[in-house]
């Protein structure tokens, strides 16, 4: 758990990782190969943090505030230059400032946990978020050919929240703007927006797809086709 002040340890990315949610990490660059070295010595964990100007690779990035801590659980060493990195989020937090004095990203952080976890509204938020991100499922199945489901019952609401977060097809402006939404009723809510009108989209999309397949229109075919990767 972190406590106010704490220093941690961060990696900007093009992503954006939510509490409970697994995420996958090639590292190659030497200053973070050196991050992991340095937490796998102490407390395998550091701050997952989206990049709100910069680059990625080489130079220095600037961090959006609301973070992700990811706890490092499995490495694979590829070569010399290259690791695979497993890694779960755990809680959130807020970023006060960037710390200067470390090859790589080192922030003071305080915790900045989801509120209003016991609220009134919640068993049906989840239960309603739930169904809709079932029929959400159903639809990105349909889209893209590929069978995609829950693999279980979510019991816990939390989680449901931050797997509808992670589900959503949006942009990662759109994502860092879900993780930093202070409490679950709120967050509940907006996704409940986002999956209706994204499944509207969806739902177009496929209506438009099977009815240019059953003209065999290659060309319209080429237009609504998806990965299935």
């Amino acid at each position: 758990m972190l406590t106010p002040n704490q220093s941690l340890p961060l990696f900007p990315l093009n992503t954006v990782l939510f509490p409970r949610m697994t995420l996958p990490l090639r590292v190659f660059e030497p200053r973070y190969r050196q991050m992991l070295a340095d937490c796998l010595k102490d407390e395998p964990t550091f701050g997952v943090v989206l990049i709100k100007e910069g680059e990625e690779v080489g130079g220095s990035a600037t961090p959006h505030e609301i973070g992700t801590v990811a706890r490092i659980i499995g490495v694979e060493k590829k070569s010399e230059t290259l690791l695979h990195v497993t890694t779960v989020g755990e809680e959130r937090f807020r970023l006060r400032r960037i710390l200067r004095d470390s090859p790589y990203l080192v922030g003071e952080v305080e915790p900045f946990p989801l509120a209003s976890l016991d609220a009134p509204s919640i068993e049906a938020l989840a239960k309603q978020g739930t169904a809709l991100l079932v029929a959400y499922l159903d639809l990105l199945s349909r889209a893209t050919g590929a069978e995609i489901k829950l693999q279980r019952p979510l019991q816990n609401p939390e989680k449901v929240a931050y797997l509808i977060a992670m589900t959503l097809q949006g942009s990662s402006s759109e994502k860092q703007r879900l993780l930093s939404i202070p409490d679950l009723p709120t967050l509940f809510q907006e996704e409940v927006s986002l999956l209706r009108n994204e499944g509207k989209i969806l739902s177009v999309m496929i209506q438009a797809l099977e009815s240019q397949r059953g003209k065999g229109s290659s060309k319209a075919d080429e237009t609504f086709s998806f990965s299935k990767n």
